[in-house]
C-alpha cells in the first residue's frame, strides 16, 4: 500500500534529486491507485498551473495503466485515440513524461507520481528517484 509516509519521502527524494540536478522549481504529487491525491508540493517559484499538469500527468497513468512516456508514444503514433482519452478523462490527462506509475510486489499498480517542471525528461528522472528511494519500482512507459 501507498501511505502518506511513503508519499512524503518520494516528494522529498523527487524535489532534492532536481535541486542535485539543477533543475527548474518542481511541483510533485503522489495519487492513490484509484487516482486520489495522497500528497502534492510545490516548490518555491513553480507557477500556477504545476499542480494541475502534475495531477494530470500522474492520472494520465493511471487512467491507462501505462507511464505517460509510453502514452506520449502512443499519442504520435495514434492522437486521435489520446485525443478521445483526454475527452473521456475531461482533460485531465497530460500525455508527456512525468507520470510515472509505483508498483509493488508482482508489478502491482500501487498509484502513479507526477512531477513538472523541468523538461519532461528531467521530471521523470526526478520521480524515478523518488519511488525507488522509498523502495518501490517505477514504470515511467
Amino acid at each position: 500500500m501507498l501511505t502518506l509516509h511513503h508519499a512524503r519521502i518520494i516528494i522529498a527524494e523527487a524535489l532534492k534529486k532536481g535541486a542535485n540536478e539543477g533543475l527548474k522549481p518542481l511541483t510533485v504529487c503522489v495519487l492513490d491507485p484509484g487516482g486520489a491525491l495522497i500528497a502534492l508540493e510545490r516548490s518555491d517559484g513553480s507557477s500556477k498551473m504545476r499542480p494541475d499538469i502534475a495531477i494530470g500527468k500522474a492520472n494520465g497513468a493511471l487512467s491507462l495503466g501505462m507511464g505517460s512516456r509510453a502514452i506520449h508514444k502512443r499519442a504520435e503514433e495514434q492522437p486521435y485515440f489520446i485525443q478521445a482519452m483526454n475527452a473521456l478523462a475531461k482533460g485531465a490527462l497530460v500525455p508527456v513524461p512525468g507520470g510515472v506509475l509505483v508498483k509493488g510486489e508482482g508489478g502491482a499498480i500501487l498509484g502513479a507520481v507526477g512531477i513538472t517542471g523541468d523538461t519532461s525528461d528531467n521530471d521523470e528522472i526526478a520521480a524515478i528517484a523518488g519511488i525507488e528511494a522509498a523502495g518501490f519500482a517505477a514504470d515511467g512507459g
